[in-house]
Formats: C-alpha cells, sequence, structure tokens
C-alpha cells in the first residue's frame, strides 16, 4: 500500500507529506475547529515554489470542503430541531433570499466565514451555488494571503523563528 501512495505522490510530483498536510489544515480550519491554514499552505509553498497553484488548489478544495461540511451541518441542525418559521427567520430569510449563496463569497472571514456557511445550511440555500461562491472565496483569499506573506522579507522569518527558538 506504501509503495502505491509514493508511486501516486511521485506520478503528480508532490511531496508526500506536504501537500495532504495542506488539505486537512485547510479541512480542519473550516470548520467550526478554530484553526488556521495559513501557516502551513505558506510554508509549503515557500519550500516548494514550483508547487504555487498546485498548493493553493489543494487548500482551496479542502477549505471548501470544510466549508461545504459546515453547510451540511446546518441542514442537519435544522432537521433536528424541526425550525418553525418565526418573525425574525423571516427577516433572515428575506435578507438573504435577495444576497442568496453570494453572501458566501465572504466565507472566507474568520470568525463569521465558518457561521455564515453553517447558516447557509440552516436556511436551505441551494447547494451548488453555495459550492461555487464559496470556492471563488476562499480561493481569492488563499491567493491573497500567500502572496502578501511572500512580500515579507525572508529576515523577518528568520528572526522570528529564533524568537519562538528562545521561548
Amino acid at each position: 500500500m506504501e509503495h502505491m501512495f509514493d508511486h501516486f505522490f511521485t506520478w503528480f510530483e508532490m511531496p508526500s507529506v506536504g501537500l495532504p498536510a495542506v488539505f486537512i489544515s485547510a479541512f480542519i480550519s473550516a470548520t467550526l475547529i478554530p484553526a488556521g491554514s495559513e501557516p502551513i499552505l505558506f510554508g509549503y509553498i515557500t519550500l516548494n515554489p514550483h508547487l504555487f497553484w498546485v498548493a493553493i488548489m489543494v487548500a482551496t478544495v479542502g477549505n471548501t470542503l470544510g466549508g461545504m461540511l459546515d453547510w451540511w451541518l446546518g441542514v442537519l441542525a435544522r432537521k433536528s430541531f424541526k425550525v418553525m418559521d418565526g418573525p425574525s427567520n423571516s427577516r433572515l430569510k428575506r435578507w438573504l433570499a435577495e444576497w442568496g449563496p453570494k453572501l458566501l463569497l465572504l466565507s472566507w472571514l474568520p470568525g463569521l466565514g465558518d457561521p455564515l456557511c453553517l447558516a447557509a445550511g440552516w436556511l436551505k440555500l441551494p447547494w451548488q451555488p453555495c459550492l461555487i461562491y464559496m470556492f471563488i472565496g476562499k480561493l481569492f483569499r488563499f491567493i491573497m494571503l500567500t502572496w502578501l506573506l511572500t512580500l515579507v522579507p525572508d529576515t523577518f522569518w528568520h528572526q522570528l523563528g529564533h524568537w519562538l527558538h528562545l521561548i
């Protein structure tokens, strides 16, 4: 079995540890578990700059699937609680009917994105447009944050590593 995985990663020219770690960290950070995937993604891209776009896509897919897990949990929660439409729920539905799944372009925002994905499922927004808008928002996030991190001089990262080593 291990030989099969080695062959698979060699075939795609992927280091055997890095991309699965990027995927898993991106997936977990998109759920309601607070974790950040950017350090792992940035570290991977720093070590493998030729796989920039592959790593960005792996992180985006993992993060989007984690967001869709939140969406699905919202659907399940609504079914479990057999919610009746009250006045506040109707107002929220009207507001979301105007914006709909497009709001999931903001699903990348820390602290807001995960509950937004959960609310989209709770309100039964259609999964296909939710998936598409979520993917676009998360892709933009990973491209921008990774690009911004590449602008930070290497000396800063070396000093940071030294300071963390002292702690």
